[in-house]
């Protein structure tokens, strides 16, 4: 038998391209499984709040009085308006925009107007906001719509040891990218976790790493992390020219520098390397659109616009080259990974139209980590 054989995508065209996949997915996988929510420093002071959408789930993250960070379903108990929207700072209540029902930090139902008169009769206490389940790791926040869902420790689970050496709390923000893609999200997914493309998308934007060497690992909640250790002309080049870019982070040791790829499932990406530490939203809009946000962290400096800038210049065809690339130029000649990578996904999401369009073999070991990940689709969507 033909080892590529046992090997092949499971999933069906119509996985890219359904309003009832897509709909599946919002309440079968994004509904049931931890979902990124912010860094803490996103909510710092009591009242700060960020809102998420977790599938179907509007969610509020917010600091209560004792500091402590709380979530809740972004819905009023009343007529269900939606309570708050996108970010805000030292909210003193939440309050309805409706009918101004009013809940504490703490969720609890407060303040209803003409409580005496129209409502003579509601019980308070049982008509606070719906809780949800949240955690911190790492610095980061994640939620979950169900309060009594799979504790996060365990949706971790063996996922914890490859996290990398990286530590955000020591880093700082400084720049953050925001893309629309015309693609369905499992495609962009499957492109962040395909080692075979590496050498061949990527034959100069990221050959600073030995592809070959990569290490990979499927964990069994479906995450995957991969390793990628850096060329030894690269390693060579670091050693005599650590200040060309932004500065090497301090915490990562020589022996640690390479590319840290990791997918939390279904589609949280973070990424590190001897620069740089990023979180990646993949946000599902519709069957065939997707935006990512992409927020990066390095050591902290005194002047990070001098720093920034630094990181635009080309300063070695092992650095990353943003260029300020403009539309009409072609994507493949732009020396930005990013944009080599959205433009692959585009370009197969419109093949997928095509009555001849089908998956053919993969590779035997290369392009295995999509295969798990179909099957952990699967799992959910059959469940």
């Amino acid at each position: 038998m033909n080892p590529q054989d046992t090997n092949k995508l499971l999933l069906p065209v119509e996985a890219y391209t359904s309003q009832e996949w897509f709909d599946r997915e919002q309440r079968d996988i994004f509904g049931r499984t931890w979902q990124f929510a912010g860094m803490q420093t996103d909510i710092g002071d009591v009242g700060d709040f960020v809102c998420v959408n977790v599938g179907a789930y509007p969610i509020i993250v917010i600091r209560d009085e004792s500091g402590s960070l709380k979530a809740f379903h972004n819905i009023c108990r009343h007529r269900g308006t939606q309570l708050l929207e996108v970010r805000g700072n030292r909210k003193k209540v939440i309050q309805c925009p409706y009918h101004d029902w009013v809940y504490s930090l703490d969720g609890k139902l407060i303040g209803v107007p003409e409580k005496r008169t129209q409502f003579p009769h509601i019980d308070m206490a049982q008509w606070g906001l719906f809780p949800a389940a949240i955690a911190i790791w790492k610095e980061m926040i994640f939620v979950n719509p169900d309060p009594e869902a799979t504790p996060f420790a365990d949706w971790v689970g063996d996922f914890e040891p490859y996290f990398g050496p990286h530590q955000p709390k020591l880093l700082k923000e400084y720049e953050t990218r925001e893309y629309e893609i015309k693609a369905n999200w499992k495609i962009f997914v499957e492109n962040y976790i395909d080692v075979y493309h590496l050498s061949h998308l990527h034959s100069e934007t990221l050959n600073m790493y030995d592809h070959a060497k990569l290490q990979s690992v499927f964990t069994s909640a479906g995450h995957t992390a991969t390793y990628d250790p850096p060329t030894k002309d690269y390693r060579k080049y670091l050693e005599s020219n650590p200040s060309d870019y932004l500065p090497l982070i301090d915490h990562v040791k020589q022996e640690q520098w390479g590319a840290y790829t990791h997918m939390m499932f279904p589609c949280f990406g973070i990424a590190g390397d001897e620069f740089n530490w990023s979180t990646l939203e993949v946000i599902p809009v519709s069957p065939t659109v997707t935006k990512i946000r992409q927020r990066s962290r390095t050591m902290p400096m005194d002047d990070m616009t001098v720093a920034i800038g630094k990181g635009y210049e080309k300063v070695s065809n092992w650095l990353y080259k943003q260029m300020g690339y403009q539309p009409e130029d072609n994507p493949l000649d732009s020396k930005d990974f990013m944009l080599e990578d959205i433009y692959a996904c585009e370009q197969q999401q419109k093949a997928m139209a095509s009555p001849q369009f089908a998956f053919g073999p993969t590779s035997i070991d290369q392009e295995q980590l999509i295969v798990d990940f179909h099957r952990t689709v699967l799992s959910y969507l059959q469940d």
